[in-house]
């Protein structure tokens, strides 16, 4: 039951740094002795006593037993309503539970008592000026090698599967089981793999591995010698061949531009179309790669003190969301290690986010979602019942909202940057790629 409350409830509110705060409340008995003889009523019914029922016991007889459980029982059941009152009043809203201490009940006069707990902090921007970051824009710059490999890959997603009898070659995938062995020879129980598709070719099963595989048949066994952990220690296994398979590539013509891109009247116009699809990919990469710079550089100017509850919370989340997508597969204290530093990081950025939105009073009109949904539409006219009903829900025009918002506040931290253009071959990345292997 909440308490009731007068006018004067005497509330001290003091704040020891950014996100700590004390209450301090002190209510006279006017304020609680309704809530006193409610609560002394309730203990009253619970009590058995000779000559006496339940809720019937006279008030002298009922204190003279029983007064400083009645108290105590007051005073751990109205705590917590008279600190949310209070914190209802102040308009406070905490992001983590409060400590309470220095509970102070004399009958008849007051209860008095501490409640320490943490907020949300109110970030303080630095004034802003020109060149105050310094950020690379990059413009990346494709081959023809780029477009070949694109166009490769969808071939083989297109590719005909056809079984092999007469032996695997290099790129053939092999189907088969894997026992772990020892020296001698002889299988050790419980290490063995079944039904495990491999590429010759590809690691581990490449170098002196591959050319062993060359020539493999159904029912034949082959030793290999595979890493087995992190520090490339070799273990050897016996590999039986259960199966092989070969991808059939599709000739690369016309007959298979109108099966994989109907719109594209012939290969010219569809190595055209992915040319295009590139460009855009890798500038939105550049795109990603410029904002993310902007917001890591207002960050380090900024650097927000928060309190550790809001950084387990946020790292909390992330650990859950990543441990349920890989059921199993990662080790929960790994996770937390890699995670610790970008929850840290998302949390800095959320401070100065909501700072940015209340300093520059930025927001989104109806109309602004509206022009984004149309163009959506346009973008997709063949789906435009779909994206209409996609946006209905209010969970989603809220992501399109903080997306806006977000593009607003990008484009109000770039005026105070500094960029540097620069250009990158992809023929360079793709050199720095096979060094790096």
């Amino acid at each position: 039951m909440t308490p009731n409350f007068v006018n004067d409830m005497n509330i001290t509110l003091k704040q020891l740094n950014t996100y700590n705060c004390e209450l301090s409340i002190d209510l006279e008995w006017s304020e609680i002795e309704k809530d006193f003889d409610k609560s002394a009523a309730r203990f009253s019914k619970k009590v058995n006593m000779p000559g006496f029922r339940p809720g019937k016991i006279p008030k002298k007889v009922l204190f003279d037993r029983f007064q400083s459980a009645i108290e105590a029982e007051f005073v751990e059941n109205s705590v917590n309503q008279y600190y949310l009152k209070a914190l209802e009043e102040k308009q406070i809203t905490p992001i983590n539970k409060g400590s309470v201490s220095d509970i102070q009940f004399d009958f008849g006069k007051f209860l008095k008592f501490k409640v320490s707990f943490e907020i949300e902090p109110l970030v303080s921007l630095p004034k802003l000026k020109r060149n105050a970051f310094k950020v690379k824009h990059t413009e990346y710059i494709i081959d023809d090698q780029d477009i070949d490999m694109a166009i490769e890959e969808v071939r083989f997603r297109n590719a005909d599967i056809k079984t092999i009898e007469d032996g695997a070659q290099v790129d053939d995938f092999i189907i088969c089981d894997l026992q772990e062995i020892d020296a001698s020879g002889v299988p050790i129980i419980g290490e063995k793999l079944e039904t495990r598709y491999i590429r010759i070719g590809q690691p581990p099963f490449d170098g002196s591995n591959s050319e062993k595989l060359i020539n493999a048949k159904p029912d034949q066994k082959v030793k290999v010698d595979i890493p087995k952990n992190e520090k490339n220690s070799l273990t050897t296994y016996e590999l039986l061949v259960k199966n092989v398979e070969r991808q059939v590539l599709p000739d690369l013509n016309d007959e298979f531009v109108k099966k994989v891109d109907p719109e594209s009247k012939n290969l010219d116009e569809y190595k055209s179309k992915v040319k295009h699809q590139l460009e855009k990919a890798y500038f939105d990469k550049s795109e990603e790669s410029f904002n993310q710079q902007l917001c890591d550089e207002m960050i380090k100017k900024v650097n927000p003190d928060f309190p550790q509850s809001m950084a387990d919370s946020y790292l909390h989340h992330m650990v859950e969301e990543v441990m349920s997508k890989n059921q199993g597969q990662l080790e929960k204290e790994k996770v937390i290690e890699t995670y610790k530093p970008i929850a840290e990081q998302s949390l800095k950025w959320y401070l100065i986010r909501k700072a940015i939105i209340a300093d520059q009073s930025i927001e989104v009109s109806k109309e602004e979602i509206t022009e984004f949904i149309n163009d959506k539409k346009s973008e997709n006219p063949q789906q435009e019942k779909e994206i209409d009903k996609f946006y209905k829900k209010p969970s989603n025009r809220q992501r399109v909202e903080d997306n806006i918002i977000e593009k607003k506040i990008l484009a109000y931290l770039k005026e105070f940057a500094k960029i540097k253009q620069v250009k990158v071959e992809t023929n360079d990345l793709r050199k720095q790629s096979e060094v790096n292997n």
